[in-house]
């Protein structure tokens, strides 16, 4: 192909793909000028307000070395506001975006508490002294990794432990002994342990001094509030409680009103005095409107031709259509993994730390809401309902959940294959990317049976952002020409993935899970480096892929999307994410590769290493001493 000199148009043009593609590809996006001009007092006042450090708020001497060691100096607003007001003993319900660092800002004055009651010794020990519940158990692991990664300075001073429903009654007694001071469960576990007598009321009632709710939007809904109702008798009047929520909603105003005391109410909007931002300012928002059977035409070339950053998180509404995608995908040589609630637990576990890993760069997670139909379905005929529902829960884990309450790491893109079923499942998926002020975006595929969905979506973010023009920005980097070049090839591979295709790779995944999950828990717990010997994005289809469809030739990608993909890629490779540092199974030195023969290891160096250690141990070689008797 001859080389075109680049007109001045054409220079024009490529530097504002450049432009586009910083804003989507990691760049921080620059503000408006209206709101520069809003004032450099502002501006000071959240500067200001970012400079506090846990010092300040006085925290525990050995939390602050956990800290320390973690990186974290400064206390995110959230902290700055909840931190004192727990610390004061009141009741709290804090409502703040996703990755805005909820977590920390319970457990570290709950653990200032605890700390600050052993060194009297004046801790209560009948029972645990504080409940933390959680909706999922991926959330429940998460926040007992991170209550234990702020107690290593001090572990022989409190004790923290998570109980799930997979536990046994006697897993279950035998972590209850002793019994801890933190006690991470779901509510439906705990009310459990107090059903079948493992754990006694009356302890409870003694030793309870606080009760945290995390997710407390979410809790509702996954039918808790039965177990929370349960668990109202047993705990003291004395009792604080905290609420942690992402969005207000009805569910946590009626779990206020059922487990707080005048509570106070701590929303982002009073934190720092700043505006409450939905979608956090460095996460850009795009859309692409597609027909429904042109979306994994349009995913496709999204991924083929590299036109967003990795990793990725795909979004999908049901377990078929991640599956069918994966299968889709397999065919033109991109590896994926899926997440969904019919695999193990241990399963989920080792696929999230393995894309957190970076071991693959596309996850499909399964969105656990229900379509609009079934809502009304559940309705109108309540019986049904309740049949669907325990068969709901005889096939997938009901405290299993996505969107919410797992930490996915350095996620830089979230893609909404299928649009989420209303505005705040919308805002949950975007909270994936961005979190702890990293850069991030956002990709929705809208078709036009979702443009509704769609119009809600942004009526809600210009009405919280106070915003006339629109949040979401159409994708600039796809043509309608790249689209085109891939159309056959992605039609004919679509209709090849059939339904039967997509209940043998269920099947085959689940097998694979299953044996993976009970034969090498065990193993990764002694052996946590051998994780990435375990694949999650193994191929599922039996059949080859074929060769054409691996690579895209050059003349079918047309010259303004080539231009976008090869600043993606500058860009990636300039932030050093192009490639992920793989780790050296232990056993193994780095080298050629080539296998050493082992008749070939025996030099003259190294046996006059052996003599050198011989002579310096005061045992002659045999060789100089026969030379000296023939001499």
């Amino acid at each position: 192909m001859p080389r075109v000199k680049p007109t001045r148009e054409m220079e024009e043009e490529a530097e504002e793909v450049r432009q586009e593609v910083e804003g989507a590809g990691g760049a921080e996006e620059i503000p408006d000028a209206a709101d520069t001009g809003s004032g450099g007092e502002e501006e000071g006042k959240e500067e200001e307000e970012k400079e506090v450090t846990f010092d300040e708020l006085g925290l525990d001497e050995q939390l602050k070395r956990a800290l320390r060691k973690k990186g974290i100096a400064k206390a995110t607003p959230i902290q700055q506001e909840a931190i004192p007001l727990i610390l004061e003993g009141k009741d709290v319900v804090a409502k703040a975006k996703t990755g805005s660092g909820k977590t920390f800002a319970y457990l570290l004055p709950l653990l200032h508490e605890l700390l600050k009651l052993s060194s009297e010794g004046r801790i209560r020990k009948p029972a645990p002294n504080a409940f933390i519940l959680v909706p999922t158990r991926e959330l429940c692991q998460q926040i007992y990794n991170e209550a234990s990664s702020l107690l290593e300075f001090c572990t022989s001073k409190l004790k923290v432990v998570q109980v799930t429903a997979s536990m046994s009654d006697k897993d279950i007694t035998v972590a209850l002994s002793g019994p801890p001071n933190i006690l991470v469960s779901t509510p439906a576990c705990v009310a459990t342990c107090i059903s079948k007598g493992i754990m006694r009321g009356a302890s409870i009632k003694e030793s309870l001094s606080m009760m945290i709710l995390d997710e407390a939007d979410l809790l509702l809904s996954y039918r808790c509030e039965d177990d929370l109702k349960a668990l109202i008798p047993h705990i003291p009047r004395s009792c604080q409680s905290i609420l942690m929520s992402a969005t207000s909603s009805s569910d946590v105003d009626k779990l206020t009103k059922l487990l707080l005391h005048n509570p106070f109410i701590l929303t982002l909007t009073e934190v720092g005095r700043a505006k409450d931002d939905v979608i956090p300012k460095n996460v850009q928002q795009f859309w692409i409107s597609c027909d429904a059977k042109d979306k994994m035409l349009h995913i496709l070339a999204l991924l083929k031709f590299e036109l967003i950053q990795k990793k990725v998180l795909i979004f999908v509404n049901s377990i078929d259509a991640a599956f069918r995608l994966r299968l889709f995908l397999e065919k033109f040589g991109i590896r994926s993994a899926v997440l969904n609630a019919e695999l193990p637990q241990n399963s989920r576990l080792h696929i999230i730390e393995a894309f957190n890993a970076r071991l693959f760069d596309y996850l499909i997670a399964t969105d656990d809401t229900k379509t609009k139909e079934e809502k009304q379905t559940d309705k109108e005929n309540k019986k049904e309902s309740k049949v669907s529902r325990k068969h709901l829960q005889q096939t997938l884990d009901s405290e299993f959940g996505v969107v919410r309450g797992i930490d996915f790491k350095n996620v830089f893109t979230v893609v909404n294959f299928d649009m989420p079923l209303d505005p705040a499942g919308y805002v949950h998926r975007i909270g994936r990317t961005g979190r702890a002020n990293k850069t991030g975006a956002s990709i929705s595929l809208v078709s036009p049976e979702e443009d509704s969905t769609f119009e809600e979506i942004e009526h809600m973010l210009q009405d919280v952002e106070k915003k006339d023009r629109d949040c979401i920005s159409p994708f600039p980097l796809l043509t309608k020409d790249a689209v085109e070049s891939l159309r056959y090839r992605a039609q004919d591979v679509a209709r090849s993935v059939t339904t039967r295709d997509i209940q043998e790779a269920r099947c085959q995944d689940i097998k694979n899970e299953i044996l993976n999950s009970e034969k090498l828990k065990s193993h990764f717990e002694e052996n946590p480096r051998d994780l990435d010997l375990l694949k999650h994005d193994k191929v599922l289809s039996n059949k080859e892929i074929p060769a054409h469809l691996r690579d895209v030739p050059d003349y079918l990608i047309d010259p303004k999307t080539k231009e976008a993909s090869n600043v993606v890629k500058l860009l990636r490779a300039a932030m050093g994410i192009d490639r992920p540092q793989r780790r050296k199974r232990q056993g193994f030195k780095g080298g050629s590769g080539k296998s050493r023969d082992p008749l070939r290891t025996f030099s003259a160096e190294g046996k006059s290493r052996r003599r050198g250690r011989k002579d310096r141990e005061g045992e002659p070689d045999r060789r100089k001493k026969s030379k000296k008797t023939e001499s």
